[in-house]
């Protein structure tokens, strides 16, 4: 396959999946049209018919592809920032989409290998503690550490820690979030792994229906506790200010208008191409 191409998988499923006891994998916010056929086998049929459309995947977790040994491959994990949300559907506008063809520009001209990167973004995803899928902690092994020609870690998670905390518990600290940052790079390293640190981006006027009260002032000075860590503490291997690229000079709790999504939390899809610009290559380098 050549890079970036489009890649139509067909699954087939003889059963009933609303009775089935195995839990089914689910990507609800794929933003890439799906296809759902009318009933019988239609697998590797030139055309498909067609019963509905959904922008979610189902059942497929992964595609591995042959490549040379000295290619590596980065895992971006992280939440719905790193998910795309708000990002437009079938436009591959997320900015780990972004950020591989960065990459595929730069070896198509200086010659070099090239490097996968893998999304591993799940919306809603806590560093600590499970909320939308298991927490970062909980998957690592399986996100990060099974993937085939992994080298390196893009980690850019907490901010659904401090605004997703359930109504009359406290948000976790700064510190604990650094805690867990830091169990992560420690197991990372143990594998032989890289890890580039994001900060946090601005989030100052969220507007999560399902969220009422995602933004306060205390929950942005913990933020940028947590920011400050990043840039000066030197756990990472390397780290990206996300939040310096991203947010209003002039408001700097809030994101740039040209960036900010609708919720005031995701990105437009200019802001996700901002985040990707703001990533040092060099960074990458096996």
């Amino acid at each position: 396959m050549p890079a970036f191409a489009d890649l139509a998988i067909d699954i087939f499923l003889p059963g009933d999946t609303a009775t089935s006891i195995s839990p089914l994998t689910t990507h609800s916010g794929a933003l890439q049209t799906n296809y759902v056929s009318t009933a019988g086998n239609h697998s590797g049929v030139a055309d498909l018919p067609v019963m509905t459309t959904t922008q979610s995947w189902f059942f497929l977790s992964r595609v591995e592809v042959a490549a040379p040994d000295q290619v590596g491959a980065v895992v971006a994990l992280g939440d719905s920032i790193t998910d795309g949300t708000l990002s437009t559907a079938d436009t591959n506008n997320r900015w780990p989409d972004h950020l591989a063809k960065r990459l595929m520009a730069q070896a198509t001209s200086a010659r070099t290998l090239m490097m996968g990167v893998l999304n591993q973004g799940i919306a809603g995803n806590r560093v600590l503690s499970d909320f939308v899928g298991p927490s970062a902690l909980a998957r690592f092994d399986r996100d990060v550490l099974a993937q085939s020609g992994v080298t390196h870690v893009i980690l850019l998670e907490g901010i659904n820690d401090f605004g997703l905390t359930p109504a009359g518990q406290t948000p976790p600290s700064a510190a604990e979030i650094i805690a867990g940052h830091l169990q992560i790079i420690e197991r990372a390293h143990a594998h032989g792994l890289k890890v580039i640190g994001g900060t946090m981006l601005p989030f100052e006027g969220t507007n999560l229906a399902v969220a009422p009260g995602y933004y306060s002032p205390e929950k942005d000075a913990r933020r940028q506790t947590f920011n400050d860590w990043v840039r000066t503490g030197k756990a990472y291997d390397g780290m990206i200010d996300f939040d310096l690229a991203l947010r209003d000079p002039s408001h700097p709790s809030q994101l740039r208008p040209q960036y900010k999504g609708a919720d005031n939390l995701h990105l437009t899809d200019a802001g996700y191409q901002a985040m990707a610009n703001a990533v040092n290559l060099a960074l990458l380098r096996k």
